[in-house]
């Protein structure tokens, strides 16, 4: 039943949210079930309903002082009892406990007139519902009881009939009490719910904020690697054909500027065809593409391309896809660094080791001989983002992002006996990748 109500009320409130959108009129019942399930000091024109209400209880009164109940018609100062006691009711929600008391003088002097007794059981009844609605239950039944009690023990002093109908009265107090606690406990359940739904859709949208921001981090990460080791390898080429061309123009080594110039255009095709597969990959969420990211099958033509040497042990080493992707981003990376900040003329050495002790690791070091630009960590291109050098940038700040992505970690800095290293350790993860 509550699973039904609360579908009707969720429809209604539906139906509501959008003024200015076509959408059907809600039915009776889920207008009266919206009605309900409101709290009853935050609903949209209480203070309005509340005086059309206080108005109808006032007619309802007047009708009942001329026409219904034992007792003697209403003079002035009955008639200013029984609108003393109704006026009040404007207030019921914000003053409900202070709104019931005044009521509750206005009826007790009203009855020990002997007017009609009927009169002011309207005001009364609704004051009552009003504090069983809003305040805690023991406060209800508690102000419930001292109100019986008090109206009985005035009727009784009225006469022996006026105080067994008023006896017969408290039943249905009683009745208003507990169908007053009943709907607060309706609207506590509704709010609770809706408060859990309103949980729901903040975390929702904060998973949203977080995978949209994770993804933002990985396609910079992507779009850096690539771009920047290429970029870095074509102003190398560029720079050697240059001095070539601009060194001895009378002994002019066209071979040389030749392959210097080829190897441009490889480096071109070769970012050109893993931008084309990176943006597909994105693009596609990794479900089509020409291919998977680059890993270490792709690690040899690399490390040649940027004139470094590589060991890997054992040669036959097979590791899962995600980490030789990893690998050879870092690889990608650390060349830029060393062919940036170096020189291309210093020796770079990448070595990749497995090491199947303690679950299974894949060490990789990446070290070259030259003299990095300034003491600290080698920036650039490769730079962890941070001050302590010109150029500073996101390179370190990327591979180590590289290596967490897959549980790993890594180190970077100068060595001891001079020139940079890298370093990292992956989980072995066994997998597609090979070489």
């Amino acid at each position: 039943m509550a699973g039904r109500l609360t579908a009707a009320m969720a429809r209604a409130v539906a139906a509501y949210a959008d003024e200015g959108a076509e959408t059907p009129r809600p039915r009776l019942g889920e207008r009266v079930l919206t009605a309900v399930s409101r709290d009853p000091l935050t609903a949209p024109h209480r203070l309005r309903h509340d005086v059309l209400i206080a108005l109808g209880a006032g007619a309802v009164t007047v009708v009942l002082a001329l026409t219904v109940g034992s007792g003697r018609a209403p003079d002035p100062l009955g008639w200013l009892l029984l609108g003393a006691g109704t006026v009040p009711l404007v207030w019921r929600r914000s003053r409900p406990v202070l709104v019931l008391a005044v009521v509750l003088v206005c009826a007790v002097a009203y009855h020990a007139a002997d007017y009609t007794h009927a009169a002011p059981h309207p005001a009364t009844v609704l004051a009552l519902y009003t504090v069983a609605a809003t305040a805690r239950p023991l406060l209800t039944f508690v102000i419930g009881a001292g109100v019986m009690g008090a109206t009985v023990a005035v009727m009784f002093k009225v006469g022996t009939a006026e105080g067994a109908g008023a006896l017969w009265a408290s039943g249905w107090i009683l009745a208003v009490l507990i169908f007053g606690v009943d709907v607060r406990t309706y609207r506590r359940y509704i709010a609770s719910v809706v408060a859990r739904a309103e949980r729901a859709e903040r975390t929702r949208e904060e998973e949203a904020a977080r995978r949209v921001a994770q993804e933002r981090l990985r396609i910079a990460r992507d779009l850096h690697d690539l771009l920047a080791h290429s970029i870095t390898l074509i102003g190398v080429r560029t720079a050697v054909a240059s001095h070539v061309l601009t060194s001895a123009p009378d002994r002019l080594d066209r071979a040389a500027v030749a392959t210097a110039l080829d190897e441009i255009a490889e480096t071109c095709r070769t970012a050109r065809q893993e931008l084309r597969t990176t943006l597909q990959v994105l693009r596609d969420d990794g479900s089509r593409g020409d291919g998977p990211l680059p890993g270490l099958e792709a690690l040899p033509a690399l490390v040649r391309a940027a004139g470094a040497d590589l060991e890997i042990r054992p040669p036959g080493l097979s590791v899962a896809s995600a980490t030789g992707a990893a690998v050879y981003r870092i690889v990608q990376e650390s060349l830029t660094n060393a062919v940036r900040h170096a020189g291309p003329d210093a020796p770079v050495r990448v070595t990749l080791a497995a090491d199947d002790r303690g679950g299974g690791a894949l060490r990789l070091t990446v070290t070259d001989d030259g003299v990095s630009p300034w003491d600290g960590a080698r920036g650039g291109s490769g730079g962890s983002g941070g001050s302590g050098g010109p150029s500073a940038g996101f390179g370190i700040a990327g591979m180590r992002e590289r290596a967490r992505s897959v549980g790993g970690t890594l180190s970077a800095g100068p060595r001891e006996c001079g020139g940079f290293e890298v370093a990292a350790v992956l989980p072995l993860g066994m997998g597609e990748s090979a070489v």
